[in-house]
């Protein structure tokens, strides 16, 4: 069993090392606070391979942050380009691979020639032509081209800004015929096998050419609605950009309502120079509205990284997309309030002492030489018992007073004894001499009432009869009586069977022993043992009651 301090101190050591576990985790794994961390984003840095290496370098001028979003787009000049047929796809698509929560965002234009100024006369044209369906072919292979490379899951942002003027895909010459056509284009690219796009239909930002609203081809083939928006007009300030018709508030608002999500593919400095309040704008504007993602175009006059004509703009893009981990600041220690157990103290297994029945022991006085005193056979028990010369001190008389027991012959051990030194400090009261303190008349007629000893003899000796200290003779001599019970005899003469108690007095401290008294002739003694029950045997010892007759010639009973 543990000690108690061992105990105390290991609860102490747990506690503590638990709250320091906790705040070691909690210091280990700061939580970034970066308001744009949940949103996916990236930059257009280069159509080819240049634009896939340069995305590192780009996450760590801002300090670590992801770069989410790849955004390229294909050449527009001949069909074999818009069917995928570049090598730099396979550079993004290997870019792609590399992490699961990439987006590969790809512009593909809708007709080839797309920068070459066509008038709207032949762009009505070329959009009837693919409204029926003449260009299916074109987008089919780049839709097998896609899966192939393993991004079957490309963002494909068809046709951008279509309510412009710039691109010959433009929808403003036939609105009508340019929906159905954007429908064929969809169609035919899902109908490749393993193929999971996603359709960004994504105008400029206000009215241009058309209302881009009227360029809408419908909820079924379209999965994102997203918005190009520099810092150009209409609008002179940024909150003229939202609120202006066809605006961000518009877009929003529109998106929304046809269960769509929302995408920035473009954005950036453009008319109005370095910036700075329309870059952190236009940052906070894309928190509040938590797009899918956007990317911001980064070569000049656009950009705020490739580009260095707009420092101020730089540094307020640099600062809120950085992540704003905590500053190196030792945190106040957490340091738990330590539960300081009430200490176990372990009850103390005693044993319960086992206490024997209180016995009084006399004090005993050891004599100089001690020897063994005859063995005197007790009456119940065979055994002989050697009476130990002690010193018997006055005890408080049980209460209880035994009734006679008629007695019963016992013959006596034929044993003779061994000499026996007197011991000078054990006195041995006379036999025949009553104590003079409770002087008893032997009457055989009216017998005394029987009083208890106070003298609680020692319970080793079995008789009050105690042998005589004079050492006896082998011969057996009238005068030196033998230290051999006498064998009682019941007395006929005797009408009582309730003999006078003969209760000895010792002497505390005798100088000398006492000169043994020489029993008168003829003399007869009659002893009567008492049975007090077990236990209070064990108490107070063996007891006899005796009776003595005196027959000498003085009383007039003597018969011979």
């Amino acid at each position: 069993m543990p000690r108690p301090r061992r105990r105390l101190a290991s609860t102490c050591i747990g506690t503590v090392t638990a709250g320091l576990l906790a705040t070691g985790a909690a210091l280990a794994a700061p939580e970034e606070q970066n308001s744009h961390s949940d949103i996916a984003m990236g930059a257009y840095l280069d159509y080819g391979p240049p634009g896939v290496a340069r995305i590192p370098f780009l996450s760590n001028w801002l300090g670590g942050k992801e770069i989410r979003v790849g955004h390229t787009y294909l050449p527009g000049d001949q069909w074999a380009g818009i069917e995928g047929n570049v090598s730099f796809l396979d550079d993004w698509a290997q870019w792609r691979r590399q992490r699961t929560d990439r987006l590969f965002v790809l512009n593909v234009p809708m007709q080839e020639r797309n920068e070459d100024r066509v008038p709207d006369r032949q762009v009505a044209q070329l959009i009837r032509a693919g409204a029926e369906g003449q260009y299916d072919r074109h987008f089919k292979k780049l839709a097998e081209r896609l899966v192939a490379l393993g991004v079957p899951d490309t963002v494909i942002v068809l046709g951008w800004e279509m309510n412009g003027t710039t691109y010959t895909h433009r929808c403003g010459p036939d609105p009508e015929n340019w929906k159905a056509y954007w429908k064929r284009v969809v169609n035919t690219m899902r109908s490749v096998p393993g193929q999971k796009f996603k359709f960004d239909f994504t105008p400029n930002r206000g009215t241009d050419a058309i209302g881009w609203t009227k360029c809408y081809p419908g909820d079924d083939v379209v999965d994102i609605v997203g918005m190009d928006s520099y810092d150009q007009g209409p609008g002179r300030t940024f909150d003229d950009q939202i609120s202006q018709p066809y605006g961000l508030q518009q877009h929003v608002d529109f998106a929304r309502a046809h269960g769509k999500e929302i995408s920035y593919p473009e954005w950036g400095l453009f008319r109005n120079g370095d910036n700075p309040e329309y870059v952190r704008r236009m940052l906070q504007w894309i928190e509040k509205q938590k797009p899918l993602y956007h990317t911001i175009t980064d070569y000049c006059p656009h950009g705020v990284w490739q580009c260095k004509q707009n420092p101020a703009s730089t540094k307020v893009f640099r600062e809120a997309l950085t992540p704003q981990r905590p500053d190196p600041v030792i945190p106040t220690p957490v340091v738990p309030t330590p539960v300081v157990p009430t200490p176990v103290i372990p009850t103390p297994q005693v044993p319960t002492p086992e206490i024997p029945t209180p016995v009084v022991t006399p004090p005993v006085v050891t004599p100089p030489v001690v020897l063994p005193s005859p063995e005197v056979p007790s009456p119940v028990a065979p055994s002989p018992v050697t009476p130990s010369p002690v010193e018997p001190s006055p005890a408080e008389p049980s209460p209880l007073v035994p009734s006679p027991v008629a007695p019963s012959p016992v013959e006596p051990s034929p044993e003779v004894p061994s000499p026996v030194a007197p011991s000078p400090v054990v006195p041995t009261p006379s036999p025949v001499i009553p104590s003079p303190e409770v002087p008893v008349e032997p009457s055989p007629a009216v017998p005394s009432p029987v009083v208890p000893s106070p003298v609680v003899p020692s319970p080793l000796v079995p008789s009050p009869v105690e042998p005589s200290p004079v050492v006896p003779s082998p011969e057996v001599s009238p005068e030196v009586p033998s230290p051999s019970p006498v064998v009682p005899k019941p007395s006929p003469e005797v009408p009582s069977p309730v003999p006078s108690p003969v209760v000895p007095k010792p002497d505390p401290e005798p100088s000398q022993p006492p000169k043994p008294t020489t029993p008168p002739v003829n003399s007869t003694e009659w002893c009567v043992p008492i049975n007090f029950g077990e236990w209070l045997s064990k108490l107070v010892g063996k007891q006899s009651v005796c009776i003595k007759v005196d027959w000498g010639k003085e009383t007039g009973f003597w018969p011979f």
